[in-house]
């Protein structure tokens, strides 16, 4: 009995023992897996976008996601780092629509993240460059904020129009002394018509072709990345 019960625990701390050596972690395969050969894509590459949704400083708020693609493939030494239709996600940090009188539209974009077909994500930071698919928008600072074309050109039209519609009435309606009260009047309310209405908003529409800058630089694991676009 006692060496029956001497064999059965024998074979239990046996058992034990082979699970533990299954589960323990292999000093050596992490050792590989810390010396796996990673690419770099350095800091101040610039990648071509085209974005999947609309975006306006009319709606956008302050930490909207924002999604866009890359639109041609980005190599170094002779590997394609950046598929075609790799995903790009990114937040709205700072938004401003035109003020009445002064101040244009603005939106600030960063992207944080780059989703490959595989499902393989590496973390990033990345500004808007350029904006060459958006039309009446100019890029303001560094940071990568777009901001909407001025509109004194436009304002000063609308009341010049107003002053040439007043002349009109005021001619037809008072003879031509009323001409000049009447341009008068509609300088005016052309005037007043443009102070009350907003700046234009910045709108990017989907598709609009945009430029990210990658501001640090960012490893990938190339055995990660499909050697063509599977989607």
């Amino acid at each position: 009995m006692k060496i029956g019960t001497a064999w059965m625990c024998g074979l239990l701390l046996a058992s034990v023992a082979m699970a533990q050596s299954t589960l323990a972690p292999d000093p050596a395969a992490s050792s590989v897996e810390a010396e796996k050969p990673m690419l770099k894509i350095p800091a101040g590459t610039r990648v071509p976008l085209t974005l999947k949704q609309a975006i306006s400083t009319k709606t956008a708020r302050e930490g909207d996601p924002v999604y866009a693609e890359t639109a041609f493939p980005f190599v170094v030494n002779e590997r394609v780092v950046i598929p075609s239709g790799t995903y790009i996600q990114g937040k709205i940090t700072r938004v401003q629509r035109g003020g009445h009188v002064k101040g244009r539209a603005e939106v600030l974009i960063h992207f944080t993240s780059m989703i490959y077909p595989s499902g393989y994500t590496v973390m990033l930071g990345g500004s808007i460059e350029n904006t060459p698919g958006a039309e009446h928008t100019s890029m303001k600072d560094s940071e990568g904020t777009i901001r909407q074309d001025g509109e004194a050109g436009r304002k000063a039209r609308s009341a010049a129009e107003g002053a040439t519609t007043g002349a009109v009435i005021g001619a037809v309606t008072n003879g031509g002394k009323g001409a000049g009260i009447g341009a008068g009047i509609g300088g005016v309310a052309g005037l007043a018509v443009g102070m009350l209405s907003r700046g234009a908003d910045v709108r990017l529409e989907p598709g609009t072709s945009i430029e990210m800058e990658i501001q640090r630089e960012v490893a990938v694991d190339p055995s990660r990345i499909p050697a063509r676009r599977e989607f």
